[in-house]
């Protein structure tokens, strides 16, 4: 296996982690006060999803349109392995000396088809927009102002995921309704915020990269 492909295998593995583990921890809401005039409430699972689109930029940087189109189907479909998995397992009975009983397994990881599925729509939609806008941003830039396409796709593609996903699990009561535009708000602050400040990660892992793959690049 060339290096090429051993760091293609390793970010659609990242990314693979990163959007099942997300949609396991969803249920939970957090507050993170990152700013001193702002404190961000939102789920855990989007604590670490704007990550994913630094992974699918980086596949697009050095591997292409086509490699990046299929780590996020290979992402979709770890998703669904998953959860099948605990969609069986949620229909098993504790027994009684089990410390995790089935009521409370059931209202952690219940609801996970549901939200899968809002994840799935958003997830598909958001990543293949961001991959185009990444694309279209480099050619007209001609490979420079790598940080140009970085936030510009990432930060429209983010606002349409995130504004899908609580839409859906708003409309299935998954989240409270009145509480939707706040989520929103707050979500997509964040995410913008995480993205933003992750430019220089971004930098960092495509010289790494470059390095690794002896790859020349115009960033």
């Amino acid at each position: 296996m060339s290096i090429q492909d051993k760091v293609y295998v390793t970010l659609c593995t990242l990314f693979s982690v990163v959007i099942v583990t997300g949609n396991l921890v969803y249920q939970k809401f957090v507050s993170l006060p990152l700013l001193p005039f702002h404190t961000f409430e939102l789920s855990a699972g989007a604590i670490l999803y704007p990550f994913t689109f630094l992974l699918t930029d980086l596949i697009t940087e050095f591997q292409g349109k086509e490699r990046a189109n299929f780590c996020v189907s290979l992402g979709i479909g770890m998703n669904i392995i998953v959860v099948f998995l605990i969609t069986i397992i949620d229909y098993l009975s504790a027994t009684s000396w089990s410390k995790v009983d089935s009521i409370t397994f059931h209202n952690v990881f219940g609801m996970f088809g549901v939200s899968f599925l809002g994840s799935i729509i958003a997830c598909y939609t958001a990543q293949k927009i961001d991959i185009i806008i990444y694309t279209w941003i480099r050619e007209k830039t001609k490979g420079q102002f790598l940080w140009v396409r970085s936030i510009g796709s990432t930060a429209i593609s983010l606002f349409i995921d995130t504004s899908i996903v609580n839409i859906f699990l708003s409309v299935n009561g998954i989240l409270p309704f009145e509480r939707l535009g706040w989520i929103i708000f707050n979500s997509y602050l964040y995410k913008l915020f995480f993205t933003v400040w992750s430019i220089p990660l971004f930098y960092i892992s495509v010289n790494t990269i470059k390095r690794l793959t002896r790859v020349p690049l115009k960033i």
